[in-house]
Protein backbone atom coordinates (compact mmCIF):
# COMPACT_ATOMS: atom_id res chain seq x y z
CA UNK A 1 0.00 0.00 0.00
CA UNK A 2 3.10 2.27 0.93
CA UNK A 3 4.33 2.04 -2.94
CA UNK A 4 0.97 2.18 -3.93
CA UNK A 5 0.48 5.74 -2.10
CA UNK A 6 3.93 7.06 -3.15
CA UNK A 7 3.04 7.01 -6.83
CA UNK A 8 0.25 8.56 -6.35
CA UNK A 9 1.87 11.82 -4.51
CA UNK A 10 4.78 11.63 -6.69
CA UNK A 11 4.36 15.09 -8.72
CA UNK A 12 3.68 14.57 -12.76
CA UNK A 13 6.58 14.33 -14.88
CA UNK A 14 8.68 12.94 -11.54
CA UNK A 15 10.10 9.63 -10.65
CA UNK A 16 10.16 8.01 -7.82
CA UNK A 17 14.11 7.27 -6.82
CA UNK A 18 15.06 3.91 -5.74
CA UNK A 19 11.98 2.13 -6.72
CA UNK A 20 11.54 -0.71 -9.74
CA UNK A 21 7.91 -0.83 -11.43
CA UNK A 22 7.23 -4.59 -11.79
CA UNK A 23 5.57 -5.16 -15.66
CA UNK A 24 2.40 -6.90 -15.88
CA UNK A 25 1.30 -9.08 -18.48
CA UNK A 26 -2.18 -9.17 -19.64
CA UNK A 27 -2.31 -13.01 -19.90
CA UNK A 28 -0.83 -16.16 -18.37
CA UNK A 29 1.54 -18.30 -19.90
CA UNK A 30 -1.20 -21.04 -20.53
CA UNK A 31 -3.69 -18.48 -21.62
CA UNK A 32 -0.85 -17.84 -24.72
CA UNK A 33 -0.70 -21.32 -25.75
CA UNK A 34 -4.25 -21.76 -25.54
CA UNK A 35 -4.43 -18.84 -28.37
CA UNK A 36 -1.44 -20.11 -30.60
CA UNK A 37 -3.00 -23.20 -30.83
CA UNK A 38 -5.94 -21.75 -31.66
CA UNK A 39 -4.58 -19.77 -34.53
CA UNK A 40 -2.71 -22.73 -35.76
CA UNK A 41 -6.55 -25.08 -35.92
CA UNK A 42 -7.86 -21.85 -38.04
CA UNK A 43 -5.44 -21.78 -39.84
CA UNK A 44 -5.60 -25.54 -40.79
CA UNK A 45 -9.41 -24.76 -41.42
CA UNK A 46 -8.88 -22.33 -43.68
CA UNK A 47 -6.83 -24.47 -45.86
CA UNK A 48 -8.91 -27.36 -46.14
CA UNK A 49 -11.95 -24.84 -46.90
CA UNK A 50 -10.41 -22.96 -49.69
CA UNK A 51 -7.79 -25.29 -51.29
CA UNK A 52 -9.04 -27.33 -54.40
CA UNK A 53 -7.46 -30.46 -53.18
CA UNK A 54 -9.98 -33.27 -53.78
CA UNK A 55 -8.44 -35.35 -50.64
CA UNK A 56 -8.96 -32.51 -48.15
CA UNK A 57 -6.21 -33.18 -46.41
CA UNK A 58 -5.94 -36.91 -45.92
CA UNK A 59 -2.51 -38.18 -45.87
CA UNK A 60 -1.09 -39.17 -49.13
CA UNK A 61 2.25 -41.32 -50.06
CA UNK A 62 3.63 -41.14 -53.28
CA UNK A 63 4.80 -43.99 -55.36
CA UNK A 64 7.01 -43.99 -58.38
CA UNK A 65 6.39 -46.55 -60.57
CA UNK A 66 7.63 -48.24 -64.07
CA UNK A 67 6.01 -48.44 -67.52
CA UNK A 68 4.67 -52.00 -68.13
CA UNK A 69 7.06 -53.38 -69.60
CA UNK A 70 7.22 -56.84 -72.16
CA UNK A 71 9.27 -59.53 -71.89
CA UNK A 72 11.73 -58.67 -74.95
CA UNK A 73 11.79 -55.31 -72.77
CA UNK A 74 12.49 -56.73 -69.45
CA UNK A 75 16.27 -56.29 -69.11
CA UNK A 76 16.61 -53.23 -70.26
CA UNK A 77 18.19 -51.08 -67.40
CA UNK A 78 18.28 -47.49 -66.30
CA UNK A 79 21.18 -45.14 -67.82
CA UNK A 80 24.45 -44.80 -66.06
CA UNK A 81 24.06 -42.47 -63.35
CA UNK A 82 20.41 -42.95 -62.92
CA UNK A 83 18.62 -44.78 -59.66
CA UNK A 84 15.33 -45.66 -60.82
CA UNK A 85 12.54 -45.68 -57.70
CA UNK A 86 10.59 -48.86 -57.26
CA UNK A 87 8.06 -49.99 -55.09
CA UNK A 88 8.81 -53.30 -53.15
CA UNK A 89 5.85 -56.20 -52.65
CA UNK A 90 5.63 -58.58 -49.96
CA UNK A 91 4.91 -61.36 -52.52
CA UNK A 92 6.49 -60.88 -55.87
CA UNK A 93 4.89 -61.36 -58.66
CA UNK A 94 6.74 -62.38 -62.15
CA UNK A 95 6.60 -60.10 -65.39
CA UNK A 96 3.37 -60.16 -67.14
CA UNK A 97 4.11 -61.06 -70.89
CA UNK A 98 2.59 -59.30 -73.82
CA UNK A 99 1.62 -63.01 -74.74
CA UNK A 100 -0.33 -63.87 -71.90
CA UNK A 101 -2.43 -67.01 -71.93
CA UNK A 102 -5.53 -66.64 -74.20
CA UNK A 103 -9.19 -68.12 -73.28
CA UNK A 104 -11.54 -69.30 -76.38
CA UNK A 105 -14.57 -69.82 -75.45
CA UNK A 106 -15.95 -72.74 -77.60
CA UNK A 107 -19.59 -73.30 -78.62
CA UNK A 108 -21.10 -76.70 -79.32
CA UNK A 109 -23.46 -76.10 -82.05
CA UNK A 110 -25.63 -78.99 -81.38
CA UNK A 111 -25.43 -79.05 -77.13
CA UNK A 112 -25.34 -75.37 -76.97
CA UNK A 113 -22.35 -76.43 -74.15
CA UNK A 114 -19.99 -73.84 -73.53
CA UNK A 115 -16.79 -74.22 -72.95
CA UNK A 116 -13.64 -72.65 -71.63
CA UNK A 117 -10.46 -73.61 -73.61
CA UNK A 118 -6.67 -72.05 -73.00
CA UNK A 119 -4.09 -71.32 -75.45
CA UNK A 120 -0.59 -71.16 -74.12
CA UNK A 121 0.89 -68.49 -73.65
CA UNK A 122 3.26 -67.69 -76.70
CA UNK A 123 0.84 -70.23 -78.75
CA UNK A 124 0.50 -69.69 -82.11
CA UNK A 125 -3.07 -69.69 -83.08
CA UNK A 126 -2.88 -66.68 -80.80
CA UNK A 127 -0.38 -65.03 -83.30
CA UNK A 128 -2.27 -63.20 -86.50
CA UNK A 129 1.61 -62.83 -87.66
CA UNK A 130 2.66 -66.56 -88.29
CA UNK A 131 6.65 -67.33 -88.94
CA UNK A 132 9.16 -70.22 -89.00
CA UNK A 133 10.29 -68.61 -85.18
CA UNK A 134 6.71 -69.88 -83.81
CA UNK A 135 7.98 -72.90 -81.10
CA UNK A 136 6.72 -76.25 -82.21
CA UNK A 137 5.07 -78.90 -79.62
CA UNK A 138 7.11 -81.19 -78.25
CA UNK A 139 7.99 -84.53 -79.62
CA UNK A 140 5.89 -87.63 -78.88
CA UNK A 141 7.70 -90.91 -77.69
CA UNK A 142 6.67 -94.08 -80.04
CA UNK A 143 6.24 -92.07 -83.30
CA UNK A 144 7.86 -93.40 -86.43
CA UNK A 145 10.04 -90.32 -87.57
CA UNK A 146 10.34 -91.21 -91.26
CA UNK A 147 6.54 -90.81 -91.07
CA UNK A 148 6.99 -86.91 -89.82
CA UNK A 149 7.71 -84.09 -92.27
CA UNK A 150 9.08 -80.32 -91.18
CA UNK A 151 6.64 -77.63 -91.69
CA UNK A 152 6.66 -73.89 -90.52
CA UNK A 153 4.50 -74.62 -87.60
CA UNK A 154 6.28 -78.41 -86.75
CA UNK A 155 6.73 -81.67 -87.82
CA UNK A 156 3.81 -82.84 -90.58
CA UNK A 157 2.67 -85.73 -91.37
CA UNK A 158 3.52 -87.63 -94.50
CA UNK A 159 3.69 -91.25 -96.51
CA UNK A 160 7.67 -92.51 -96.54
CA UNK A 161 9.31 -95.71 -97.46
CA UNK A 162 5.44 -96.79 -98.91
CA UNK A 163 4.22 -96.69 -95.12
CA UNK A 164 1.25 -94.64 -93.93
CA UNK A 165 0.43 -92.90 -90.33
CA UNK A 166 -3.33 -94.50 -91.45
CA UNK A 167 -1.82 -97.95 -91.24
CA UNK A 168 1.30 -97.54 -88.91
CA UNK A 169 -1.32 -96.10 -86.37
CA UNK A 170 -3.63 -98.06 -86.62
CA UNK A 171 -4.88 -99.99 -83.51
CA UNK A 172 -4.40 -104.04 -83.52
CA UNK A 173 -7.25 -105.92 -84.14
CA UNK A 174 -8.43 -109.53 -84.98
CA UNK A 175 -9.08 -108.31 -88.67
CA UNK A 176 -9.94 -112.03 -89.87
CA UNK A 177 -12.34 -112.24 -86.85
CA UNK A 178 -14.45 -109.32 -87.60
CA UNK A 179 -14.74 -110.03 -90.93
CA UNK A 180 -17.00 -112.61 -90.19
CA UNK A 181 -19.02 -111.18 -87.40
CA UNK A 182 -20.91 -108.02 -86.83
CA UNK A 183 -18.46 -105.36 -85.44
CA UNK A 184 -19.00 -101.68 -83.68
CA UNK A 185 -16.40 -98.92 -83.58
CA UNK A 186 -16.47 -95.93 -81.39
CA UNK A 187 -15.22 -92.59 -81.50
CA UNK A 188 -15.16 -90.43 -78.37
CA UNK A 189 -14.19 -86.91 -79.17
CA UNK A 190 -13.52 -83.34 -77.97
CA UNK A 191 -10.49 -84.92 -75.85
CA UNK A 192 -7.47 -82.90 -75.28
CA UNK A 193 -9.10 -80.20 -73.71
CA UNK A 194 -9.95 -80.72 -69.82
CA UNK A 195 -7.29 -82.83 -68.54
CA UNK A 196 -10.08 -85.06 -66.32
CA UNK A 197 -12.01 -86.00 -68.84
CA UNK A 198 -9.74 -86.71 -71.30
CA UNK A 199 -8.03 -89.01 -68.86
CA UNK A 200 -11.45 -90.82 -67.34
CA UNK A 201 -11.62 -91.88 -71.36
CA UNK A 202 -8.01 -92.96 -71.68
CA UNK A 203 -8.76 -95.16 -68.48
CA UNK A 204 -12.04 -96.28 -68.43
CA UNK A 205 -13.02 -96.92 -71.97
CA UNK A 206 -11.19 -100.09 -73.57
CA UNK A 207 -8.36 -99.68 -76.26
CA UNK A 208 -10.83 -101.12 -79.01
CA UNK A 209 -12.20 -97.89 -78.65
CA UNK A 210 -10.97 -94.87 -80.86
CA UNK A 211 -9.93 -91.37 -79.15
CA UNK A 212 -10.28 -87.91 -81.05
CA UNK A 213 -8.19 -84.91 -79.88
CA UNK A 214 -8.84 -81.50 -80.76
CA UNK A 215 -5.36 -79.25 -81.36
CA UNK A 216 -6.36 -77.20 -78.35
CA UNK A 217 -5.86 -77.20 -74.29
CA UNK A 218 -2.54 -76.38 -72.52
CA UNK A 219 -0.58 -79.78 -73.62
CA UNK A 220 -2.95 -82.25 -75.96
CA UNK A 221 0.07 -83.50 -77.15
CA UNK A 222 0.68 -85.05 -73.83
CA UNK A 223 -2.92 -87.09 -73.36
CA UNK A 224 -2.70 -88.12 -77.19
CA UNK A 225 0.86 -89.62 -75.96
CA UNK A 226 -0.71 -91.39 -72.99
CA UNK A 227 -3.90 -92.63 -75.11
CA UNK A 228 -1.74 -94.17 -77.25
CA UNK A 229 0.28 -96.26 -74.24
CA UNK A 230 -2.88 -97.54 -73.09
CA UNK A 231 -3.02 -98.56 -76.96
CA UNK A 232 -5.78 -96.45 -77.96
CA UNK A 233 -5.94 -95.82 -81.76
CA UNK A 234 -6.27 -91.59 -81.71
CA UNK A 235 -7.88 -89.23 -84.33
CA UNK A 236 -6.57 -85.74 -85.16
CA UNK A 237 -9.84 -83.56 -85.05
CA UNK A 238 -9.92 -80.36 -87.63
CA UNK A 239 -11.85 -77.17 -86.32
CA UNK A 240 -14.32 -76.21 -89.48
CA UNK A 241 -16.44 -73.39 -90.11
CA UNK A 242 -20.18 -74.35 -88.72
CA UNK A 243 -23.09 -72.62 -90.65
CA UNK A 244 -23.40 -69.85 -87.32
CA UNK A 245 -19.80 -68.47 -86.87
CA UNK A 246 -18.81 -66.69 -85.63
CA UNK A 247 -21.63 -66.78 -83.33
CA UNK A 248 -20.60 -70.71 -82.94
CA UNK A 249 -16.79 -70.69 -82.82
CA UNK A 250 -14.84 -73.89 -82.75
CA UNK A 251 -11.69 -71.55 -81.96
CA UNK A 252 -8.66 -70.69 -83.55
CA UNK A 253 -7.15 -71.51 -86.65
CA UNK A 254 -10.60 -72.88 -87.96
CA UNK A 255 -10.79 -73.30 -91.68
CA UNK A 256 -13.22 -71.23 -93.13
CA UNK A 257 -15.33 -71.06 -96.29
CA UNK A 258 -14.35 -67.28 -96.96
CA UNK A 259 -10.67 -68.69 -96.98
CA UNK A 260 -8.96 -69.85 -100.60
CA UNK A 261 -7.65 -73.02 -100.14
CA UNK A 262 -3.57 -71.77 -99.81
CA UNK A 263 -4.89 -69.79 -96.25
CA UNK A 264 -6.59 -72.89 -95.25
CA UNK A 265 -4.11 -75.46 -95.71
CA UNK A 266 -2.00 -73.34 -94.04
CA UNK A 267 -4.55 -73.24 -91.16
CA UNK A 268 -4.51 -77.34 -91.78
CA UNK A 269 -0.94 -77.69 -91.48
CA UNK A 270 -0.74 -75.86 -87.78
CA UNK A 271 -3.25 -77.96 -86.67
CA UNK A 272 -1.53 -81.21 -87.95
CA UNK A 273 1.68 -79.98 -86.02
CA UNK A 274 0.02 -79.98 -82.70
CA UNK A 275 0.48 -83.88 -81.80
CA UNK A 276 1.50 -87.24 -83.97
CA UNK A 277 0.80 -90.38 -84.05
CA UNK A 278 -3.01 -89.84 -85.08
CA UNK A 279 -4.56 -92.57 -88.16
CA UNK A 280 -6.56 -89.81 -89.67
CA UNK A 281 -8.52 -86.73 -89.08
CA UNK A 282 -11.60 -85.51 -88.59
CA UNK A 283 -13.95 -82.76 -88.44
CA UNK A 284 -14.81 -80.66 -85.58
CA UNK A 285 -17.77 -79.23 -85.77
CA UNK A 286 -17.43 -77.62 -89.30
CA UNK A 287 -21.17 -77.90 -91.10
CA UNK A 288 -21.22 -75.23 -93.57
CA UNK A 289 -17.28 -76.50 -94.18
CA UNK A 290 -17.72 -79.67 -95.25
CA UNK A 291 -21.06 -79.20 -97.07
CA UNK A 292 -18.77 -76.90 -99.08
CA UNK A 293 -16.97 -79.13 -101.95
CA UNK A 294 -14.69 -76.61 -103.04
CA UNK A 295 -12.95 -75.58 -99.96
CA UNK A 296 -13.21 -79.35 -98.66
CA UNK A 297 -12.05 -80.70 -101.83
CA UNK A 298 -8.31 -79.53 -101.13
CA UNK A 299 -8.43 -80.57 -97.36
CA UNK A 300 -9.23 -84.05 -98.30
CA UNK A 301 -6.89 -84.29 -101.15
CA UNK A 302 -4.00 -82.52 -99.04
CA UNK A 303 -5.02 -85.28 -95.81
CA UNK A 304 -5.33 -88.24 -98.21
CA UNK A 305 -1.66 -87.31 -99.54
CA UNK A 306 -0.38 -87.31 -96.38
CA UNK A 307 -1.89 -91.33 -95.71
CA UNK A 308 -4.48 -89.97 -93.58
CA UNK A 309 -8.05 -91.63 -93.16
CA UNK A 310 -11.05 -89.25 -92.32
CA UNK A 311 -13.82 -89.70 -90.30
CA UNK A 312 -16.85 -87.63 -91.15
CA UNK A 313 -18.95 -86.91 -87.52
CA UNK A 314 -22.53 -87.53 -89.08
CA UNK A 315 -23.67 -83.77 -88.04
CA UNK A 316 -24.82 -82.72 -91.05
CA UNK A 317 -26.15 -84.93 -94.07
CA UNK A 318 -24.97 -82.88 -96.36
CA UNK A 319 -21.19 -83.58 -96.16
CA UNK A 320 -19.54 -83.79 -99.36
CA UNK A 321 -16.13 -85.46 -97.33
CA UNK A 322 -17.63 -89.00 -98.13
CA UNK A 323 -17.76 -88.71 -102.41
CA UNK A 324 -14.55 -86.54 -101.55
CA UNK A 325 -12.37 -89.45 -99.89
CA UNK A 326 -13.88 -92.36 -102.50
CA UNK A 327 -12.04 -90.09 -105.28
CA UNK A 328 -8.89 -90.28 -103.52
CA UNK A 329 -9.46 -93.88 -102.50
CA UNK A 330 -8.90 -92.47 -98.87
CA UNK A 331 -9.73 -94.74 -95.69
CA UNK A 332 -13.37 -93.21 -94.83
CA UNK A 333 -15.64 -93.63 -91.97
CA UNK A 334 -19.21 -92.01 -91.15
CA UNK A 335 -20.98 -91.94 -87.83
CA UNK A 336 -24.10 -93.38 -87.89
CA UNK A 337 -25.57 -92.09 -84.35
CA UNK A 338 -24.30 -89.51 -82.10
CA UNK A 339 -24.73 -91.83 -78.72
CA UNK A 340 -24.64 -88.80 -76.46
CA UNK A 341 -27.01 -86.20 -78.32
CA UNK A 342 -29.43 -86.50 -75.93
CA UNK A 343 -26.97 -86.93 -72.58
CA UNK A 344 -29.00 -89.09 -70.14
CA UNK A 345 -28.45 -92.43 -69.34
CA UNK A 346 -31.91 -93.62 -70.73
CA UNK A 347 -31.49 -91.79 -74.10
CA UNK A 348 -27.87 -92.98 -74.35
CA UNK A 349 -28.95 -96.83 -73.80
CA UNK A 350 -31.63 -96.18 -76.83
CA UNK A 351 -29.04 -94.98 -79.16
CA UNK A 352 -26.87 -97.81 -78.42
CA UNK A 353 -29.49 -100.46 -79.20
CA UNK A 354 -30.08 -98.99 -82.31
CA UNK A 355 -26.30 -98.80 -82.88
CA UNK A 356 -26.32 -103.07 -82.10
CA UNK A 357 -29.08 -103.34 -84.25
CA UNK A 358 -27.35 -101.60 -87.36
CA UNK A 359 -24.61 -103.53 -86.66
CA UNK A 360 -26.23 -107.05 -86.80
CA UNK A 361 -28.43 -105.87 -90.25
CA UNK A 362 -24.92 -104.07 -92.10
CA UNK A 363 -22.28 -105.91 -90.57
CA UNK A 364 -20.53 -102.59 -89.58
CA UNK A 365 -21.60 -99.39 -87.38
CA UNK A 366 -19.87 -96.75 -85.88
CA UNK A 367 -20.89 -94.47 -82.84
CA UNK A 368 -19.48 -91.58 -82.03
CA UNK A 369 -20.25 -89.79 -78.42
CA UNK A 370 -18.44 -87.12 -75.96
CA UNK A 371 -16.12 -87.63 -72.92
CA UNK A 372 -19.13 -86.80 -70.32
CA UNK A 373 -19.13 -88.62 -67.37
CA UNK A 374 -22.84 -90.45 -68.03
CA UNK A 375 -21.26 -91.17 -71.60
CA UNK A 376 -18.11 -93.14 -70.42
CA UNK A 377 -20.21 -94.69 -67.85
CA UNK A 378 -22.94 -95.88 -70.19
CA UNK A 379 -20.06 -96.66 -72.75
CA UNK A 380 -18.36 -98.99 -70.53
CA UNK A 381 -21.69 -100.88 -68.86
CA UNK A 382 -22.91 -101.54 -72.76
CA UNK A 383 -19.30 -102.28 -73.78
CA UNK A 384 -19.36 -105.45 -71.60
CA UNK A 385 -22.10 -107.27 -73.08
CA UNK A 386 -21.40 -107.10 -76.61
CA UNK A 387 -19.44 -110.74 -76.74
CA UNK A 388 -22.70 -112.23 -75.19
CA UNK A 389 -24.67 -110.29 -78.24
CA UNK A 390 -22.44 -111.81 -81.16
CA UNK A 391 -20.99 -108.20 -81.73
CA UNK A 392 -17.33 -107.40 -81.93
CA UNK A 393 -15.68 -103.95 -80.66
CA UNK A 394 -13.10 -102.83 -83.15
CA UNK A 395 -11.37 -100.07 -83.73
CA UNK A 396 -12.64 -96.97 -86.13
CA UNK A 397 -9.43 -98.22 -88.59
CA UNK A 398 -10.43 -101.66 -88.60
CA UNK A 399 -14.70 -100.94 -89.47
CA UNK A 400 -13.16 -98.72 -92.42
CA UNK A 401 -11.16 -101.49 -93.74
CA UNK A 402 -13.89 -103.61 -93.38
CA UNK A 403 -16.74 -101.28 -94.92
CA UNK A 404 -13.88 -100.76 -98.11
CA UNK A 405 -13.33 -104.67 -98.61
CA UNK A 406 -17.12 -105.55 -98.44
Amino acid sequence: MAEAADELSTPLGQKTVGKTRRLRLPFTATQAFAVLLGLVLVGFVGIALFNDNPLGGEPVAHVALRKAETVAGADKQAPAGQTEPTAKSTTPKPPVAASDAKTVTIIDGSSGKHQDVVIGAGDPADKTDKSDGDTPPPMMTGIDQRLLEKSRYGMIPVVADGLKPFTVYAADADRAKAARMPVVAIVVGGLGVGAAKTADAIVKLPPAVTLAFTPYGADPGKLAERARMQRHEILLQIPMEPFDYPDNDPGPQTLLTSLNSEQNLDRLYWHLSRLQGYAGIANFMGARFVATDPVMQPIVREAAKRGLGYFDDGSTPRSVAQSLAAGQAMPFAKADFTIDAVPTSAEIDRTLVKLETLAKERGTAVGVASALPVSIERLSAWIKTLDSKGIMLVPLTTAMLKSKSG
